[in-house]
C-alpha cells in the first residue's frame, strides 16, 4: 500500500491511518496480546545462570535463557513474552535496555518450550536512543527447533539482545 498523496495532513491523514489499522485488525494471526515485561540481573562471575518466564493460556510457553558471562557488574535486562491472539504463536525478546552489554557472554543459550521456532536473531547492540540494533554474523550463533545459542569457537562474546518468534508445537494424536 502505498500512502495517500497530498501529505500527512488533515482528512487524509486520518482516513490512511484508519485504513491502515483496519488492514492490521483483519489479520488476527498477526496481532499479538499485551506483552508481558519482566526484569531480571544478569550476572557476571563465570557461573552458568539461567532466567525463565511463562505465557500464553496456562502458561502454554516458556522461554529460557542460560548464559555465563563475565566483567563489570550486574546488569539489569528484560524479558518480554506475548502470543497471538489465536495464541499459536509466541514472541520471546531477552535485552539490555540501556543497548550495549558491557559484559562479556562465555556462552548462552535462549530456549523455548511448547513451540517450535520460527524466526530468531542475536544481536551484539541492542537499539538504544538513536542507535539500530547490531546483528552477530550468522557463524557466531546457531538456531535448532527450541533453541537459539552461541556456536563454540565462533562466537565474539558480545551480546545485548535475541529475539524469537516460535510457533505452538503439533501434537500427534
Amino acid at each position: 500500500m502505498a500512502a495517500p498523496s497530498g501529505g500527512w495532513h488533515g482528512v487524509g491523514a486520518s482516513l490512511w491511518a484508519a485504513l491502515l489499522l483496519g488492514a492490521v485488525a483483519l489479520s488476527p494471526a498477526e496481532a499479538v496480546s499485551e506483552p508481558t515485561t519482566v526484569a531480571f540481573d544478569v550476572r557476571p562471575g563465570g557461573v552458568v545462570h539461567s532466567f525463565s518466564h511463562n505465557v500464553g493460556p496456562g502458561d502454554k510457553y516458556t522461554c529460557m535463557f542460560t548464559y555465563a558471562s563475565q566483567g563489570g557488574t550486574n546488569e539489569q535486562w528484560q524479558m518480554s513474552l506475548g502470543t497471538s491472539e489465536d495464541h499459536q504463536h509466541f514472541t520471546c525478546t531477552i535485552w539490555r535496555p540501556q543497548g550495549k552489554s558491557y559484559l562479556y557472554f562465555t556462552q548462552f543459550k535462549a530456549e523455548v518450550r511448547g513451540a517450535e521456532i520460527e524466526y530468531a536473531m542475536a544481536y551484539s547492540k541492542a537499539a538504544f536512543e538513536r542507535e539500530s540494533d547490531v546483528p552477530l554474523k550468522t557463524e557466531e550463533f546457531e538456531v535448532t527447533k527450541t533453541a537459539v545459542a552461541h556456536r563454540p569457537g565462533a562466537f565474539k562474546a558480545e551480546l545485548s539482545k535475541l529475539v524469537i518468534v516460535a510457533k505452538a508445537s503439533r501434537t500427534e494424536l
